[in-house]
């Protein structure tokens, strides 16, 4: 498991300067922690952790000299930037549920050769305990055609007993309409006037 390296954070030093001297700043919460342990991670550590984990995944939070189970919660970015100016972090707890989302994959969509693939959904929310914690969802559209339409009771994790979904089972993940070409046909008429 991916291992990130924090420190407890001062809360005398504001975010903002620990930014520009190459920190992100973040929040370890949990079930078995009193408030919230604010810290700070090298922000290369933190780029290297996120090439292979987001929101949603179980990475080990090593907080000075304690080592903590956790759940990435949520990473906040400045688009302007392009860098990651804070993430927080859930405390897992053996035997207690926690929300959280699992990001949806689409495989195969280079063989919908007909109509248009629309992904409608990009996570699916729910509950479960540490270790049953899912992070993405591998939808295979490979066979979808015009008018097809997959919704999250149609995935595995919704026939998945230890996963309670917190997403509408009726919403739509993926759908494939038809090429609308109307307009260029008008385009074609008006040009040929």
């Amino acid at each position: 498991m991916t291992t990130l390296k924090a420190e407890k954070r001062s809360m005398d030093v504001k975010a903002k300067k620990l930014r520009r001297e190459g920190f992100v700043t973040g929040n370890l919460f949990g079930r078995e922690i009193e408030g919230s342990i604010p810290v700070k991670m090298n922000v290369r550590d933190v780029e290297s952790v996120l090439k292979s984990c987001h929101k949603g995944s179980k990475i080990m939070l090593a907080v000075d000299e304690k080592v903590y189970h956790v759940l990435i919660k949520e990473v906040v970015y400045n688009s302007m930037r392009h860098s990651v100016e804070e993430i927080d972090f859930q405390a897992l707890v053996s035997g207690q549920k926690v929300h959280s989302v699992a990001e949806i994959v689409l495989v195969n969509h280079d063989k919908v050769t007909t109509g248009v693939l629309e992904e409608l959904l990009q996570e699916i929310s729910y509950k479960a305990f540490p270790e049953d914690l899912v992070e993405q969802i591998l939808v295979d559209v490979g066979d979808m055609r015009v008018g097809d339409t997959i919704r999250v009771k149609d995935l595995p994790v919704a026939s998945n007993e230890k996963i309670d979904l917190l997403t509408d089972l009726e919403e739509a993940v993926v759908t494939v309409s038809a090429v609308n070409n109307k307009e260029t046909d008008e385009e074609t008429e008006n040009e040929a006037k």
